[in-house]
């Protein structure tokens, strides 16, 4: 790469709390309370506990306060589908390039 950035949209360097689900490398689905350190309309940068392979489904939900009864009726946003692009091992930790189903806008 020459220095020129590749990437559509801008990086927002935002920590957000937020929750993983996914399958890890032997199959089994898993919950993890993470953080999102960066995002932008079409992407994330995502923190796990556990090593996601690449193309891997991972869905990231935000995590809420109880919903008074009113609000359950409302349509509601399930979360954000994506496929892992990458991974990379940091500390104790896995940087997961996320690439989101649909855009954001």
């Amino acid at each position: 790469m020459t220095g020129k950035e590749r990437r559509r949209d801008q990086r927002i360097p935002l920590p957000i709390p937020i929750f993983v689900r996914a399958q890890d490398k032997a199959g089994n689905d898993f919950l993890d309370l993470t953080l999102v350190l960066n995002f932008s309309a079409r992407g994330a940068l995502v923190a796990t506990r556990k090593p996601l392979p690449a193309s891997s489904k991972i869905m990231l939900e935000l995590p809420s306060a109880p919903l008074p009864t009113f609000i359950h009726s409302l349509q509601r946003n399930h979360g954000l589908k994506g496929r892992v692009i990458r991974s990379t091992s940091k500390d104790s930790y896995y940087l997961c390039a996320v690439r989101f189903a649909r855009p954001l806008i």
